[in-house]
């Protein structure tokens, strides 16, 4: 159920309804929980994680006279962190490799990376004595658990959007003795705290696509399937059919797919720049700045603002990549979920399935059984192959143009295989089936062969399409067979039209083609 919307101004930020009830729910497991309790607190992207535990922080040096330790994966959130929690009127010191430590009995409140403190603590640099509660952040990361034996007696909160670990072998639950889940991404859209995601899903071929050692896709075979040159059309298509003028982020798997994407749309007369984690600070801060002010601009990007960036005025998100990662694919869309202005919704396209993967963004998910049974959850995700199995393939718009005097421009390949091999006819009728019915479209739209060899060149993505399914029903799907059988279908589409051109010309319409 919606809430009302009430604030309570705290020093130099306002507490919403909900991070309110989150605080009181907290303090009560720091009053009736053992001092050394983990309880791990699940919100949103956008619901206000760094205003809650900052207030959280305030509060808890005031009621309980000890230090609290807030932990970070990067050193921009450690920056970010460190300044809101000033905000709060908390006066706190980042702990990085060069901080000074002599004056530590100053702070209250420390700040730090996960790797830097783990160093600090070796070298026993740090008095952590009197540290009484200890902050994760983004605590999917497995990085953290690592220093969590250096404190026995603290209470530790772990704060995150998505409860399932980043390392399937270290289940959160064996760290984190409970679950308490926060305001839904639902709820939040209904009180107006979140903007509603508008979700397009571009059917994409992924079987090309191999999963490595952390369970997600390669960047290798990444690249190769989103800089090839119908995957870029097909980015830069869906692009001016939903997203057209609007300020957009686009997320990539691989430096060189990133940079190939900006390279596509700048010839395309767009307002476009890439980023990545090799870009300096200086570099970083001018593109920014240049996003932030320009009304349709574009950023094309790989992993480095999925946390820890917050730019309201996005208006439209793409996935250029697949992801078997939930965390990843929430924090992803998450950056374009804030309410800006009158603007309550944002555009998001998907170009890795990953809708048909995870289901839409905010949608209920039972993030209780997802803590305790995680391999319940991972289990239950669908394969690529059975993804793909599903979809229908649709010819492209400018495409379909070209074929408008065609009725059936559909061809279900795994029924016909089907039909065929029933009929005790040899598999190989079935591409023959399949040349037959792509050079009936190709004569139905065409005034002479010449115009039939050039429709037939457009049908390239679904010849490919076709071949894939293929390759399925015989159970033979090596990638130099598949590759054959696409350049062998061509050819004897090119040599069916010269050779039967002028007989099914006059067969289609009733009268013969004009000499």
């Amino acid at each position: 159920m919606a809430e009302t919307k009430t604030t309570e101004t705290s020093i130099g930020k306002e507490l919403y309804g909900y991070q309110k009830d989150a605080l009181t729910e907290i303090f009560e497991r720091f009053d009736t929980a053992p001092q050394d309790y983990h309880l791990l607190y699940q919100l949103p992207t956008g619901g206000g994680k760094t205003v809650i535990f900052s207030e959280i922080v305030r509060r808890y040096i005031e009621k309980f006279k000890k230090k609290v330790l807030v932990l970070t994966h990067r050193i921009e959130l450690s920056k970010q962190t460190s300044k809101m929690l000033v905000e709060f009127g908390v006066n706190n010191k980042i702990i990085n490799s060069t901080a000074n430590l002599e004056d530590q009995e100053d702070f209250h409140c420390f700040v730090a990376m996960v790797e830097t403190l783990k160093n600090r603590l070796n070298d026993d640099k740090l008095d952590i004595s009197d540290i009484g509660l200890v902050i994760v952040d983004e605590a999917h990361y497995n990085s953290f658990t690592k220093i969590f034996k250096f404190f026995h007696d603290s209470f530790i909160l772990g704060v995150t959007a998505t409860p399932l670990s980043s390392n399937i072998k270290l289940p959160m639950y064996e760290n984190y003795q409970e679950l308490f889940v926060g305001e839904s991404i639902q709820d939040l859209i209904d009180s107006e705290y979140l903007a509603k995601g508008n979700m397009y899903s571009y059917n994409v071929g992924l079987t090309s696509l191999e999963v490595g050692a952390n369970g997600d896709y390669t960047v290798k075979s990444s690249e190769d399937l989103y800089t090839n040159t119908d995957m870029l059309s097909k980015l830069i298509a869906a692009y001016e059919e939903t997203a057209k003028g609007k300020k957009t982020l686009i997320f990539n798997n691989g430096i060189n797919t990133s940079i190939q994407v900006y390279h596509a749309f700048k010839k395309a007369g767009y307002p476009i720049a890439h980023l990545d984690n090799t870009n300096t600070r200086k570099e970083r801060e001018f593109i920014l700045k240049w996003f932030h002010k320009t009304p349709n601009a574009i950023i094309t990007s790989v992993s480095i603002l999925t946390t820890g960036f917050d730019e309201p005025s996005i208006e439209a998100i793409i996935l250029n990549r697949a992801t078997k990662s939930l965390t990843l694919y929430y924090q992803m869309i998450g950056r374009g979920s804030r309410i800006f202005g009158s603007n309550s919704t944002f555009d998001v396209i998907d170009l890795g399935n990953n809708f048909h993967r995870f289901g839409p963004w905010g949608a209920d998910l039972d993030w209780q059984k997802m803590f305790r049974a995680p391999d319940y959850y991972l289990n239950a995700i669908l394969s690529d192959e059975e993804i793909e199995s599903t979809f229908r393939y649709e010819l492209p718009a400018d495409v379909k143009k070209e074929f408008e005097k065609s009725k059936d421009t559909y061809f279900d390949m795994k029924f016909i295989y089907i039909d065929t091999i029933r009929s005790g006819e040899s598999s190989k009728r079935v591409l023959e089936k399949s040349i037959e019915h792509h050079a009936k479209m190709c004569i139905e739209n065409s005034e002479d062969v010449f115009d039939a060899l050039i429709l037939a060149r457009m049908l390239g993505e679904e010849i490919d399409d076709r071949i894939n399914r293929y390759a399925k029903c015989i159970s033979k799907s090596t990638h130099n067979f598949v590759t054959w059988l696409k350049d062998d279908y061509r050819k004897k589409l090119n040599a069916y039209l010269r050779a039967n051109f002028d007989e099914d010309f006059e067969e289609i319409h009733g009268y013969p083609p004009e000499e």
